[in-house]
């Protein structure tokens, strides 16, 4: 929705809500957040599960897997991603395990405050709901 320039800086999850911080120049309009929150739920409904393979790291990167910390990986890293397969995967990124098995067990995603957190970074708090 936003573009490719930005990027994850933090996130904090827990069952009822969600905090994550990304790259961005400026507040986010109430056009741009009502489409991040349509598109966040169009993805949990269609239940994608989340699978994971284990890959050398050049070769992880390699797939378009999002990383973020570029000195703290392992020879070998864990590549999760959301979707059927790798190649066509909604979602993939280094990590060390995901909060789900399936993108349905998350519910419904609703954006209740976006704001900046620091110079450039912004931050969306959203609640969770069955």
């Amino acid at each position: 929705v936003l573009g490719p320039e930005v990027q994850q800086q933090g996130s904090d999850i827990t069952v009822e809500r969600t905090r994550f911080d990304f790259t961005f120049h400026r507040k986010l309009t109430d056009d741009e957040k009502k489409a991040v929150e349509v598109r966040v739920n169009e993805i949990i409904e269609q239940d994608l599960p989340m699978q994971h393979v284990e890959m050398p790291f050049e070769e992880a990167r390699k797939t378009g897997a999002l990383f973020f910390f570029k000195d703290k990986y392992p020879e070998n890293v864990n590549v999760y991603f959301a979707g059927r397969s790798l190649d066509d995967a909604f979602s993939k990124e280094f990590c060390g395990g995901p909060h789900v098995t399936h993108t349905g067990e998350i519910g419904h995603v609703t954006i209740a405050k976006e704001e900046a957190c620091s110079a450039g970074v912004r931050r969306i708090r959203a609640t969770v709901r069955s």
